[in-house]
């Protein structure tokens, strides 16, 4: 009788190059992680009356309705810039951003909005299957990395959504 033991070994080499690729891709985002973690800290402690770059999340299905009625009884000079970020696929959110701004502008008296307005990749369409949402979701994460870098908030603003 004969034992087959290159059963075993042909499993793990089959498996290989995907754990290899697994790994390298966490050891990648582990350093990104890190690399953000390190550079967001402060050097300096903040004093009370500096403002805080916002990054406001908007979305969809009524959810920009509630950011705005949040964003209302914020305090506007404490809170600037303000970054205003939705889907690209969504009309609507940043028209109502900007009618906020010009609103906030206007009933301050300042002629100067500080806030900008940006599209994001969206991770999944409505009714998209979740073979091809795979691909989307990392292009949206990668966006989403390079759009935090880049503006580097204080605060983030959004409001969870939960099918609860």
């Amino acid at each position: 009788m004969e034992k087959n033991s290159s059963c075993c070994f042909s499993n793990l080499s089959s498996n290989l190059p995907i754990t290899c690729f697994v790994t390298v891709i966490a050891i990648i985002l582990v350093r990104i992680l890190y690399v953000i973690w390190r550079t967001c800290k402060p050097l300096r402690k903040r004093t009370s009356q500096q403002p805080l770059s916002t990054l406001v999340v908007l979305g969809s299905g009524g959810h920009t309705a509630e950011m705005i009625d949040l964003l209302l009884v914020l305090q506007k000079n404490k809170f600037t810039p303000r970054f205003y970020i939705a889907a690209a696929t969504d009309n609507m959110s940043l028209q109502k951003a900007r009618v906020l701004e010009n609103s906030l502008a206007d009933s301050s008296g300042v002629k100067e909005i500080s806030a900008e307005f940006m599209q994001i990749y969206r991770s999944r369409e409505v009714g998209q299957s979740y073979v091809t949402s795979v691909w989307t979701t990392l292009v949206a994460l990668a966006h989403a990395l390079w759009l935090m870098i880049k503006i580097r908030p204080q605060v983030v603003v959004g409001i969870r959504w939960s099918s609860i």
